[in-house]
């Protein structure tokens, strides 16, 4: 059994030959079996800077475009600082924006490859997804260590190593 399926729209065809699909399935998935979530679904928008400015200014009041959103479907964050998110009731676990752009630029700064950039950003996505956060130091701390071990056991360098994002 899988332990997510990912319902991915491509609104920008440059994604359309990146192998996002797998890339999702497998970065998604990774996050959920590691919190011993089975049986989720994530919607997936692929889009580019215009979009998710767009949506960047409509959910967050930031006009900017930004690497990747994500809308949680229930409120799951933690109830003090530093503490584990409830568990999910609905598998249904919510929607992420990515942005073509923004992913790419910033692989290339970071002198990673695509894919492990976006491995890192779908791993973030969906970590926010399960209610997880990084507003406070504690929640940040929690968060990003969790991505590096999600993202070591997928084979990817820690994103917040000296060569870090």
């Amino acid at each position: 059994m899988k332990t997510t399926h990912v319902d991915l729209v491509i609104e920008d065809e440059r994604w359309a030959g990146a192998g996002l699909d797998a890339l999702a399935e497998r970065a998604c998935g990774a996050a959920l079996a590691h919190l011993g979530v089975a049986g989720a679904e994530v919607s997936l928008l692929a889009c580019d800077d215009a979009r998710i400015a767009a949506l960047n200014e409509a959910y967050r009041g930031k006009p900017a475009p930004t690497n990747v959103l994500s809308w949680p479907s229930e409120e799951r964050g933690a109830e003090v600082p530093g503490g584990d998110p409830l568990p999910p009731q609905d598998l249904e676990l919510g929607d992420i924006a990515i942005s073509y752009e923004t992913c790419a630029g910033e692989a290339q700064a970071a002198g990673r490859t695509f894919a492990d950039h976006l491995s890192h950003l779908l791993v973030h996505g969906t970590l926010h997804l399960l209610g997880y956060d990084h507003i406070d130091d504690k929640d940040a701390v929690l968060m990003e260590g969790l991505e590096v071990e999600i993202l070591g056991k997928m084979g990817i360098a820690d994103p917040y190593g000296e060569a870090g994002a």
